[in-house]
């Protein structure tokens, strides 16, 4: 099987490059494939990006790692199975129900008239509600019956709504598109617009319930065209194209970040998480990118803006398109600053680092979007399936980020996480004179912010102590004295008695001459 497998990956690597569609990619992959142990950065093998069915297709995270074809059998399995165990279930139910009413009906015995036609209604009534659970837990038909097309092809409010100058304008250019295919335009847009009315009633099923159906109408139609209107392969991939720009024009309000899903929920995990790592550096993740270089820096700035310009499309190829741009802009930056032909394993980190600087808007909804109503073939095969497969890596990565993963001992990375200090920043006497001022003195005013901010936590610390030191004192002080009165106890005595006059016994008072008189002196 392994060998099968690395036969396949070899065929495709081979094709893709005569192609043209990634020019000395994966070539030179395998050319540093025996420098990968050596190699400190970010790696991942070409094999984990294939489905790990070993079909030879693309894999996906969100499909957990199989490619559509591959995840749909695995989906129908599950389901299958699911519905077989709800339908013994509810035969079971079933059976349960009709012995405990027969029983209760045989013990009862003969009733009167009077009650016949109540216990006729009740058993009607109790198989009505049987039937519905059976019908509840049946699959879903991807056609839909009869009953449903019928009633999509009423109007409906919704459907006949005023509608956007862009959804107008796709809707033009999709009729003037298929008057060239004459008899087989005509049956592709019949089967278009049964499609629209058809998930106007679905939209209260679960978004991979619709994701589904959207699938099997794309597959439909592509074999129709095969089969019935011997279209060529290239005419029937441009078909598709039209047919997905047109029905996903309609449908991207209902089927975007769906509030039924926790799709914002993760955007804003995603968004914070990307925030907390402002301080990761290209050194950090042996980006081979040259920011100093003015073209890498213009290249830079390009990919960024296709990233973050992907939120805007409404087409899931369009979305694609700019993941492509994107992608193309960071080769394009390596090659300029290596001065070669870059490799995968220069790839991946570089494009960790785009979304890192970048911080897309809605990344999960985007990535969620694309897999579940674009065209299979896209995510399968080709450039949009390669550099797609590499962004839900490198977001994959940036979620599960860590001290090892960047060579940071566990102390420092808390450090930077909590904002509390940031890696130093290049030192002024390395700059080249070319270098901008403005970007100086940015790093600069970082590093003086930096030192700020270690005076402030060292001053923290010392008042810290400073105050645990004092209490310490006072407590210390307090227990001494506590201890001098404990050894010494205060004795507090009663007051002495007042001191008599010194004649106060006297008996013979009376015989003592007067007191002296003061005498004044005349002369």
């Amino acid at each position: 099987m392994l060998g099968t497998v690395n036969k396949m990956k070899h065929q495709m690597m081979l094709f893709f490059f005569q192609r043209g569609n990634l020019p000395s990619l994966l070539l030179a992959s395998r050319k540093k494939m025996s420098l990968k142990s050596e190699r400190r950065g970010i790696h991942v093998d070409q094999s984990e990006l294939l489905c790990k069915k070993g079909c030879g297709y693309y894999g996906n995270p969100a499909w957990q790692g199989f490619c559509s074809k591959c995840w749909r059998e695995e989906y129908h399995k599950a389901r299958q199975k699911q519905i077989q165990e709800d339908w013994e279930l509810a035969e079971r139910l079933q059976r349960e129900e009709e012995e405990a009413f027969a029983s209760s009906q045989s013990s009862q015995g003969a009733q009167s008239l009077t009650f016949s036609k109540f216990e006729e209604k009740k058993t009607n009534e109790k198989t009505r509600k049987v039937t519905t659970v059976k019908k509840f837990f049946t699959a879903s038909s991807r056609v839909g019956s009869k009953k449903e097309i019928q009633e999509a092809k009423a109007p409906s409010p919704s459907i006949n709504r005023q509608t956007s100058i862009e959804t107008d304008r796709v809707s033009k250019e999709f009729i003037e598109f298929l008057k060239t295919f004459h008899k087989t335009g005509q049956e592709i847009y019949k089967q278009t617009k049964l499609f629209l009315e058809a998930m106007h009633y679905k939209r209260d099923l679960s978004i991979e319930e619709q994701s589904e159906c959207t699938q099997d109408f794309y597959q439909n139609v592509a074999e129709k065209m095969q089969t019935r209107g011997k279209v060529p392969p290239e005419r029937v991939e441009k078909i598709m194209d039209q047919i997905e720009k047109y029905i996903m024009t309609r449908l991207y309000k209902y089927v975007f970040c769906p509030e039924t899903t926790d799709d914002e929920k993760k955007d804003l995990a995603i968004q914070k998480r990307i925030r907390a790592l402002h301080w990761v550096t290209p050194q950090m993740l042996c980006v081979p990118v040259n920011e100093e270089i003015p073209e890498v820096s213009d290249m830079v700035v390009k990919a960024i803006t296709d990233i973050i310009e992907m939120d805007s499309k409404r087409v899931p190829r369009d979305k694609l398109a700019c993941i492509t741009k994107c992608s193309k802009h960071i080769f394009n930056a390596i090659k300029i600053t290596k001065n070669e032909p870059a490799s995968a394993d220069d790839f991946l980190p570089t494009l960790i680092y785009i979304v890192l600087k970048g911080n897309p808007p809605r990344l999960q909804s985007n990535i969620q979007y694309i897999t579940r109503f674009c065209n299979p073939s896209r995510l399968m095969t080709g450039e949009d399936g390669y550099y797609f497969t590499n962004l839900c890596c490198a977001v994959a990565f940036i979620e599960k980020l860590d001290a090892q993963s960047l060579n940071l001992s566990q102390e420092d990375f808390d450090r930077y996480m909590s904002g509390q200090t940031s890696p130093r920043k290049q030192e002024s006497e390395n700059w080249s004179p070319d270098a901008c001022l403005g970007v100086k003195q940015m790093y600069k005013n970082l590093d003086l912010l930096s030192q700020l901010n270690e005076r402030q936590e060292r001053i923290m610390n010392e008042a810290k102590k400073l105050e645990k030191d004092l209490i310490d004192w006072t407590d210390g002080i307090a227990k001494e004295v506590q201890d001098i009165v404990e050894k010494y106890p205060l004795e507090i005595k009663p007051p002495n008695q007042s001191l008599a006059a010194i004649d106060s016994e006297n008996v013979e008072n009376d015989k003592l001459p007067p007191p002296l008189q003061p005498q004044v002196y005349a002369g």
